[in-house]
């Protein structure tokens, strides 16, 4: 399978995934003219996308969702929860009911050789969800925007080839930043984003010989800087990794630009 991040971040979120089954999109949340420009980095065209997985309503995660919809007629997989939200936006209102197709957390949907599982996320939104890919031998697994990672999360995360994890925020930029108060505690409540520190200690937790990459994501424009965020996790790894295999390639999703392709 193939993986890139298109964009990543507080103003938006958008990943692409390729398998045998075909193209798809995990979240909208840029302009469709990103979206298409992000594809374009890898050839490949808004017909090409066979469907759209959301994992929440909050805007960067569904910001060109409806452009994108209607123009390539790609149907939309999310909770009935998140899709009421989506279709009481403004710009949702108008998404064609058929393209949207409701899915349970703990569901597995097949595309071909190609299993999606959607599961729940502890997060400040409707019924969020994140989502594992696998097939043949090959898992990619996702988990952003939660506030934290209990064994029901770890559960769905392990065995994974590749993992694209939240590394949101660093403790002590948050703490003493502009934020007011309210906000720093919801950021830091069970309900909101995991830590540079909780992510590596996550992904300590779940390291094995098959693992190949870890993509840290969703990092905060004002409370983390990529190079903090790296290096948390690098320390990690370097101290973790035993086995005999090469350690995992590590990559900060970037914000406002597509990272490199990643095979897995």
């Amino acid at each position: 399978m193939e993986f890139f991040s298109i964009a990543s971040g507080s103003s938006g979120n958008c990943v692409c995934i390729g398998a045998k089954a075909g193209k798809f999109l995990v979240d909208a949340g840029i302009s469709t003219k990103r979206i298409l420009a992000g594809l374009q980095t890898q050839w490949i065209q808004g017909e090409d996308l066979r469907a759209v997985f959301v994992t929440h309503e909050h805007s960067d995660h569904i910001k060109g969702l409806p452009v994108l919809v209607k123009k390539y007629n790609i149907p939309v997989y999310a909770t009935v929860e998140t899709l009421r939200k989506i279709r009481e936006s403004a710009q949702g209102a108008s998404l064609p009911t058929q393209l949207l197709h409701p899915v349970c957390p703990g569901e597995t949907l097949c595309f071909d050789c190609l299993k999606v599982k959607a599961f729940s996320v502890p997060h400040d939104a409707a019924n969020p969800v994140a989502y594992t890919f696998c097939e043949d031998e090959t898992k990619i697994a996702m988990a952003t925007d939660l506030g934290y990672v209990d064994e029901s999360v770890a559960k769905q995360l392990r065995d994974a080839n590749l993992l694209y994890i939240e590394s949101n925020y660093d403790r002590n930029m948050l703490l003493v930043g502009v934020y007011p108060y309210p906000l720093k505690q919801r950021i830091l409540g069970e309900y909101g984003h995991l830590s540079n520190d909780d992510s590596a200690t996550v992904v300590r937790s779940l390291l094995h010989e098959r693992l190949k990459a870890v993509v840290l994501a969703h990092l905060s424009k004002e409370n983390n800087y990529p190079e903090l965020a790296y290096q948390t996790m690098e320390n990690e790894l370097r101290e973790a990794w035993h086995y005999k295999s090469e350690r995992p390639h590590l990559m900060v999703a970037k914000r406002d630009e597509p990272t490199e392709l990643i095979r897995v």
